[in-house]
C-alpha cells in the first residue's frame, strides 16, 4: 500500500516541488493581501481567523452591505455574485471563504497555525471530509438561524419562530453526531484544531448569544469543544472589529 500512487498529493507535490523558490519567496516577503467585506459578515471573519492564525498581513476594504455595495458594479467586478468576502492577492483574486482559507492554509503550510496536514493522504482525506460535512449539513441549519436570530433583528425583520424550530431539530441531530466524534478526539478531525474547526467558528460565535446556545451547552463534549475553539487569541481579535479590521490590524 506505501508505493501506491495518490494523483491528488503528487500533484500537490509536483505544484510545491516545481516553484521552490516561489513558496519560499512567498513565505518570508511582506505580504499585503486585499480582503473586501465586512467585519460582522460570518463569512469575511471565517477568513479573518485564518490570516490572524498565520500571522499575515492584508488590508481590510470595507464593503456596506446595509447600503447594498456589495450588489453594485463596482464589486460586482470582483465577484460576479456580490457576495463578501473576496481575496486580492496581486493579480488573483478568489471568492468563497472556504475556497480562500484553504488557499492561504496551503500556501502558507509552513507559518503560523498548522491548519492542514499535506503529509498524510489519510489524515488529509479526513480534513477534507469534515470540511464537507461543516459546508453541507452543518453550515445550512446554523446560517438559517444566525439569520433569523441575529441579522433579521438588527434589520428590524420579524423573526421566524417556525423556521428557527426546525433548523434547531436539524442541528441538534448534527451536534449529536459531533457529541460521538467529539469523544474519540480532541477537536473534529484529529486532535490538532485544523480549518474544520475554525470554518465552525463564525456561525457557533453569533448563536451563542441566542437561545439556540443551549443545543451547544447540553452536550459535554461540544460543549468543551465550542469553549476551545472560541477561546483562541486569533478568533478574540478576529471578533473585535477596532482590532482585525478599523485599526488595520495585521502583521
Amino acid at each position: 500500500m506505501s508505493n501506491t500512487s495518490h494523483p491528488f498529493m503528487d500533484c500537490l507535490k509536483m505544484v510545491f516541488n516545481l516553484f521552490p523558490n516561489w513558496k519560499r519567496a512567498t513565505e518570508v516577503k511582506k505580504l499585503g493581501y486585499k480582503l473586501h467585506g465586512n467585519p460582522f459578515s460570518t463569512n469575511t471573519r471565517r477568513v479573518l481567523a485564518v490570516l490572524l492564525e498565520k500571522g499575515l498581513s492584508y488590508e481590510p476594504i470595507t464593503v456596506d452591505l446595509k447600503t447594498g455595495e456589495h450588489k453594485k458594479d463596482s464589486f460586482l467586478g470582483l465577484n460576479p455574485f456580490g457576495q463578501v468576502p473576496v481575496l486580492e492577492d496581486g493579480n488573483l483574486t478568489l471568492c468563497e471563504s472556504r475556497a480562500i482559507t484553504q488557499y492561504i492554509a496551503y500556501v502558507h503550510s509552513s507559518r503560523g497555525t498548522q491548519l492542514l496536514n499535506l503529509q498524510s493522504h489519510k489524515t488529509m482525506a479526513i480534513l477534507t471530509m469534515w470540511m464537507e460535512i461543516e459546508a453541507h449539513q452543518f453550515d445550512p441549519l446554523a446560517s438559517k438561524l444566525t439569520w433569523e436570530l441575529v441579522i433579521k433583528p438588527l434589520y428590524g425583520l420579524e423573526t421566524d419562530h417556525m423556521v428557527v424550530k426546525e433548523n434547531e431539530a436539524g442541528l441538534e441531530k448534527v451536534l449529536d453526531v459531533y457529541e460521538k466524534q467529539l469523544g474519540e478526539s480532541r477537536f473534529l478531525a484529529c486532535n490538532t484544531f485544523t480549518l474544520v474547526d475554525l470554518h465552525h467558528l463564525p456561525n457557533i460565535q453569533f448563536l451563542l448569544e441566542t437561545p439556540t446556545k443551549r443545543l451547544f451547552e447540553n452536550r459535554p463534549k461540544v460543549r468543551n469543544w465550542v469553549h476551545e475553539i472560541t477561546s483562541r487569541e486569533a478568533w478574540k481579535m478576529a471578533c473585535d472589529p477596532e482590532k482585525s479590521w478599523f485599526g488595520n490590524q495585521g502583521k
